[in-house]
């Protein structure tokens, strides 16, 4: 009786060859028919930088590669999926995820392959040093802003939601751009945007958040963290200004590689939304607002960049038909995005209005600051039909009582011995700012 040839499984997930990956590959083949699953760019993204080649040129990749019996799609970072449906007699993996975020999904690639006698076959990882710069080499292109640019799109279009953590320099860029936590069944979480506030730009400033700090020093504000970090950005506009001037800030920050810019539909001196009624604040007519936004698209080179609407109805208590009104306007003046703002803590008009705009509109994505209804979870928001989330100015708010407490202590003990646990090491300042970026 003829012996049946053995199925091998490898998940791969890079969009460049070299020899480190062929010298494993070579190695699989020999123990049988080779299956390659190719991890999806959503579960690709979720633990390690964005993928610069898309999936479905990825997985050509791998079908040119002589000695590939078949090239299927990873959905996920679990491998059970694909091991249930191919039961193969061998996963071969490196021996890079013994340890790590990776941990739980090799667990659990070991468990579900004892049920039927599979076995696990790992080898070395290459930690050759011209793999690594290979490696940090593609990370660098997502710097670029043609790159960065097309990013928030392309995420949003795999995710469903996103979420964007407020920036207001090259340092908390970093923070955003490198925090990552290791989730339960493997694989990690991390922000996937960064939003450059007004209100943190000119705090940060020390000056008051009424649009006194010029688009200069904003864009200064941009490439301070662009020069650091990868991740797509998306730039608090406030009311845009006049028409005449929100063209050339929708030229300035298309070319600076800016994914989207979010204006309001107020007139007059700037005042911060969360003040709402307590203070006067003027909305714009929707067809001067509606000529803004399609003087700022006709205004973009490209068709990456986003104009974001964000309507101020429920903020200075217009009401819901109100905000629903100049929903629809926006988008069909040519809004790319929907952004509808709530200073109360109960989320329900939030939820009233996604749900009415979603009964028509299933497509156009709604953005939210969950600042004042901060009980919502992401995956509530995502469920009804939330595609933006955005942590405007936890950062700064964080930053800002951990100084003054430090600066308290050093005056009170006249050295700074006691707030030395307090304090980050220099050391871990200097790993997390990068040498050459």
């Amino acid at each position: 009786m003829e012996k049946k040839e053995k199925i091998v499984y490898m998940c791969m997930s890079t969009d460049v060859i070299h020899g480190g990956h062929i010298a494993i590959l070579n190695k699989a083949k020999k123990l049988g028919k080779l299956i390659i699953g190719v991890l999806s760019d959503e579960a690709v993204s979720s633990y390690k930088r964005f993928p610069l080649v898309p999936f479905e040129e990825r997985k050509l990749l791998y079908q040119n590669i002589e000695g590939v019996y078949k090239v299927v799609e990873q959905k996920d970072l679990s491998y059970i999926e694909n091991l249930k449906k191919y039961k193969p007699d061998y996963v071969v993996h490196g021996d890079n995820w013994k340890s790590g975020y990776q941990k739980p999904i090799r667990e659990e690639v070991i468990e579900y392959l004892a049920t039927y006698g599979g076995k696990l076959v790992e080898y070395p990882y290459s930690k050759e040093q011209k793999y690594q710069d290979i490696d940090d080499m593609m990370r660098g292109q997502l710097s670029l802003p043609n790159i960065r640019l097309q990013r928030l799109k392309r995420v949003l279009d795999m995710k469903g939601l996103i979420t964007a953590m407020e920036a207001h320099s090259g340092l908390t860029g970093l923070i955003v751009e490198k925090t990552a936590v290791e989730e339960e069944k493997g694989g990690l979480k991390q922000f996937d945007a960064m939003w450059v506030s007004s209100l943190c730009d000119s705090t940060e400033k020390g000056k008051p958040d009424i649009e006194l700090v010029d688009m200069t020093s904003r864009f200064r504000t941009i490439e301070d963290i662009m020069e650091v970090t990868t991740k797509p950005i998306i730039f608090d506009g406030d009311t845009g200004g006049l028409k005449e001037h929100f063209v050339y800030t929708v030229r300035s920050l298309e070319r600076m590689g800016v994914s989207m810019v979010i204006i309001e539909d107020k007139i007059g001196l700037k005042k911060n939304s969360l003040f709402g009624t307590e203070v006067k604040q003027t909305q714009d007519e929707i067809e001067n607002f509606c000529e803004k936004i399609r003087a700022g698209k006709a205004a973009q080179k490209g068709k990456d960049f986003m104009i974001c609407a964000r309507i101020e109805s429920l903020i200075l208590e217009a009401g819901m038909d109100d905000a629903l009104k100049r929903a629809f306007a926006y988008v069909k003046a040519g809004a790319d995005a929907i952004m509808i703002h709530s200073r109360k803590k109960d989320p329900a008009e939030i939820f009233e209005f996604v749900e009415k705009f979603r009964a028509k509109d299933k497509t156009t994505p709604i953005v939210v600051v969950p600042t004042s209804f901060n009980t919502v979870t992401e995956e509530e928001f995502k469920a009804r039909g939330v595609n933006i989330v955005i942590y405007a100015n936890q950062l700064i708010r964080a930053g800002f009582p951990a100084m003054q407490n430090v600066a308290k202590s050093i005056l009170k003990n006249h050295r700074a011995k006691e707030v030395d646990d307090q304090c980050i090491s220099i050391k871990e300042i200097i790993t997390l700012i990068p040498e050459d970026y």
